[in-house]
């Protein structure tokens, strides 16, 4: 199935004394390049944050505005982008900072349903949804961000406010798989390092 992606990397760290999670590493990897990795397969792929160094040039890139303002403004930024390609019928979402999220990916890829749904998102065997590891038709993703610009619910907006008005099926992914790194305790517990100078 054609599908393009938005990765979100655009996030204050804050949490993290201000280190780029996008900068971390994991096996060998920065995070970021590990959701490039896990989006392998898309048309186009567009990395929504501040600018990014050593990005594969056929790499879009976007901002969300104002910066900082958050997951669904980043997502809205990531579909304009889009709009400049010849968007496929799908888009996959990603969050930068789950380090193993291409196990998710390749679980949700084959969980696409064949029509009627607008999509599918990652959840943990206990029911947890993560929105930020989901695959969601491309039109109604446009006509969910339109209606929250409408309602000015873009800016620091809930992307499961957002995708509110889809219709998502949670497929269950492999445990840990959407485990994201927040908190240093989290990053240690991952095995998420700062990137060597």
């Amino acid at each position: 199935m054609d599908f393009d992606a938005i990765i979100l990397a655009g996030g204050r760290s804050s949490r993290l004394g201000g280190s780029p999670k996008s900068a971390l590493m994991y096996g060998g990897a920065t995070l970021l390049e590990r959701s490039l990795a896990a989006a392998a397969g898309a048309r186009h792929i567009v990395v929504v944050g501040p600018e990014a160094a050593g990005l594969p040039g056929e790499v879009l890139t976007a901002r969300e505005d104002p910066p900082f303002a958050g997951p669904a403004a980043a997502i809205a930024a990531g579909l304009a982008a889009l709009q400049g390609t010849d968007p496929a019928g799908m888009v996959l979402v990603l969050a930068c900072d789950m380090p193993r999220v291409g196990d998710a990916v390749r679980v949700l890829l084959g969980a696409l349903p064949g029509g009627g749904a607008d999509g599918v998102m990652a959840a943990s065997a206990d029911g947890r949804l993560q929105p930020l590891a989901g695959f969601y038709g491309t039109a109604g993703l446009e006509r969910a961000v339109q209606a929250a610009a409408a309602r000015n619910a873009l800016v620091h907006g809930s992307v499961f406010a957002l995708l509110a008005s889809l219709d998502v099926q949670a497929v269950v992914v492999p445990a840990g798989s959407t485990d994201d790194v927040d908190t240093w305790d989290d990053a240690a517990a991952l095995g998420v390092a700062v990137r060597e100078q």
